[in-house]
């Protein structure tokens, strides 16, 4: 295929492409089997050929026969760039994310708005697992987005450094004396989306965990050690974002953790000293073991339960308003993932498409802004006011000649729709770059995995990381005063804000209540234990739901790695491997129980029928794809707080025909997923 043609017009025009049959006739069916069919532009994109375009090792024709780029192997011997145009670490930091945000995905066989397949269904389905990933994922996309810019402020604001602050002063002043702000503003904003190297002039990088919000300079990191460039604290890591996704899990468990507090009526201003074998020695912190510590307070303090009329209803409103928030915040994410995409873009989505016409839209304020002044505004703003309160006469026939029209006129007025037209989320990235290297018969490896705990050594940090406008030094600090504030100290991470603070926190069972803590801990290990021996027996009389928990406790996890082609798991409880083929034009997943495909190799399987799969499906039949865990989510938390044990999840394959097929306790889940999902056709949504 060759390779699309350059910006034209219509790119620049924010509206959708071919909206008719999406808008009008919604309802319509499509069918892509493989990838070369170019359902969507990701598709387009993963089998186009850029003959002037960097390429990594995974857009190189490979072949027949897939390629093992390192799958399983320290990142050391993964070949560079896998993707052209983008580093390793960038990569993976994707991937991850995508693993944890992707669970369940349903063909959707019908137009889309935006030529993007993977956008969340309207009726997504709800589970606290998947909020806490949603609430991560505002973390790390908005949060700490939000947190560059009211540090890039404090720089700007603090007068630290002298130039740039003068300049920006001076700017901003003299467009005041002669009404021009507004046209600065946008003369600005233009330059700045469409000339990108203007933005590290304008706003110079830093380490966010060494810059003060309150003074604008230099800070020692609150991790003590500035170890990571992209995080709000530091904090060392083995590979690039883990500090920011381990940063992301702590902020829910502590918004957890200090709402169970609260529940609870923790009050430890009003706890009395602690003496050893005293009762408070002997029981466990209630917040730390977290068993119905607000029903607990409630009959504490001589109320009823059972008489509150309020608990159900309460508790079904806040439940039922789950999802609806869940979908809203998944929404404002994705929006800032588009912007970010817009501005930023990463091969093989356009470089300057998406900018320019972002760039086109500011245009006409910047020409209106010379113009019209400040009481025609005010005017218009008043006026639209007024007929939003009073219209409704007019409004509402509109809306229904709308609605009868235009039965989805809504969709079409989405920014994703629109002016973000065919700008990818993250996960949209993602599963182009999946799909590119599934095009080639290279799939991309999984991110590495390194056990042992990230060093306590400050990143290296270059112009890239830190530098300052003109000739200004960064945070206008010298050389020993930065590495002072990069260098490790292991005190700095404990402090707070006061001890009232350190007495809310702390959580302590005193020796006796930990010992007790521990007894627990061995009951019910040993409970877990006899309950997976009993697996195997109701495993053999043939209950279905023992023979899919076998071996979803491994005992050597790493004996457990596969891939790219095979993936060791079970079904049915049969040990076995899932295994793809790709030498027929439309590839497919089989299951087979024969052992030589582990003598053989992924790469020298000889021909499938020796295998005997057991079933086989082919990656354009298949209908929806479900991660399921090994273990019910309760199971899954006592196994790990008992046995310290990793859990092996499995996965769920469903035909076109309404087959279904249950692969269980695979360590390699999230791979096997990944490469489904990239194979095919299909246009996919999430659920």
């Amino acid at each position: 295929m060759s390779a699309p043609r350059g910006v034209v017009y219509k790119d620049l025009v924010p509206l959708p492409v071919d909206t008719t049959d999406a808008l009008t006739n919604p309802s319509k069916k499509e069918s892509a089997l493989a990838l070369d069919d170019g359902a969507t532009i990701s598709h387009q994109l993963a089998t186009a050929e850029f003959a002037d375009h960097e390429k990594g090792i995974a857009q190189l024709d490979h072949g027949h026969e897939v390629k093992d780029l390192g799958w399983n192997e320290p990142k050391e011997n993964i070949p560079a760039p896998l993707v052209g145009g983008m580093e390793n670490e960038d990569l993976w930091v994707l991937i991850r994310r995508f693993n944890k945000q992707m669970y369940h995905v349903v063909e959707f066989p019908h137009p889309v708005l935006n030529d993007l397949d993977l956008n969340i269904a309207d009726e997504e389905e709800f589970s606290p697992d998947k909020l806490r990933a949603t609430l991560e994922r505002i973390y790390m996309t908005v949060a700490i987005g939000l947190l560059g810019v009211v540090k890039q402020i404090a720089r700007l604001r603090s007068w630290r450094e002298t130039r740039r602050t003068s300049v920006a002063a001076a700017a901003y002043f003299i467009a005041w004396v002669f009404d021009l702000l507004v046209p600065l503003f946008a003369l600005t904003t233009i330059v700045l989306i469409a000339y990108p190297p203007a933005r590290a002039i304008a706003f110079p990088p830093a380490p966010l965990a060494l810059v003060s919000t309150s003074t604008g300079g230099v800070q020692k990191p609150k991790a003590g050690v500035l170890g990571s460039h992209d995080s709000a604290t530091g904090a060392p890591e083995n590979h690039k974002g883990e500090a920011v996704e381990a940063e992301a899990s702590n902020f829910v468990n502590s918004i957890a953790n200090v709402a169970l507090t609260s529940a609870s009526g923790k009050h430890p201003q009003s706890e009395p000293r602690a003496e050893e074998d005293s009762p408070s020695d002997r029981i466990p912190d209630p917040t730390a073991v977290a068993v119905s510590a607000s029903n607990a307070r409630t009959k504490a303090g001589g109320q009823n339960d059972s008489h509150d009329k309020t608990k159900v209803p309460m508790e079904n409103a806040m439940w039922n308003k789950m999802r609806p928030i869940m979908h809203g915040l998944a929404d404002v994410a994705d929006t800032w993932e588009r912007f970010g995409n817009a501005l930023s873009p990463t091969p093989p989505f356009p470089q300057d498409t998406y900018r320019l016409r972002l760039a086109a839209v500011v245009v006409p304020i910047l020409a209106m802004s010379i113009f019209v002044t400040s009481y025609m505004v005010v005017k218009g703003i008043t006026f639209g006011v007024g007929f939003g309160f009073f219209g409704d006469p007019v409004l509402q026939p509109a809306i229904k000649w709308l609605n009868t029209t235009f039965p989805n006129w809504q969709k079409l007025l989405e920014l994703r729709n629109t002016l973000l037209k065919g700008v990818p989320t993250n996960a949209q990235l993602t599963i182009t770059l999946l799909r590119l290297g599934e095009s080639n018969k290279a799939p991309l490896p999984p991110p590495p995995y390194v056990g042992a705990a990230p060093p306590d050594e400050p990143a290296e940090v270059t112009d890239d990381a830190l530098r300052a406008a003109g000739s200004d030094w960064p945070l206008n600090a010298t050389k020993d005063e930065l590495h002072e504030a990069m260098a490790h100290d292991p005190t700095t991470a404990h402090e707070t804000a006061g001890a009232d603070i350190d007495a809310a926190k702390t959580k302590s069972h005193g020796k006796k209540g930990s010992r007790f803590l521990n007894l627990i801990k061995s009951g019910v290990k040993g409970s877990v234990e006899t309950a997976l021996g009993a697996d195997h027996l109701k495993a053999k009389v043939g209950s279905e739901h023992a023979k899919q928990r076998l071996g979803v406790i491994p005992r050597d996890p790493s004996a457990q790695l596969s891939g790219p082609v095979d993936f060791k798991c079970r079904f049915h409880g049969q040990r076995g491997h899932a295994y793809i083929s790709t030498r027929a034009t439309i590839p497919c997943v089989s299951f087979s129980v024969d052992k030589s495909i582990s003598k053989l190799g992924s790469s020298n399987r000889g021909d499938d029928d020796t295998l005997h799969p057991a079933w086989s499906v082919a990656a354009g039949d298949i209908k929806e794809l479900k991660k399921v865990g090994g273990l019910g989510w309760k199971a899954k938390l006592v196994v790990g707080w008992a046995l310290d044990r990793e859990v092996a999840d499995g996965i769920e394959i469903v035909g076109k025909g309404g087959e279904r097929y249950m692969l269980t306790a695979m360590v390699l889940r999230d791979e096997l997923f990944n490469r489904l999902v990239a194979m095919g056709g299909q246009k996919w949504e999430s659920w």
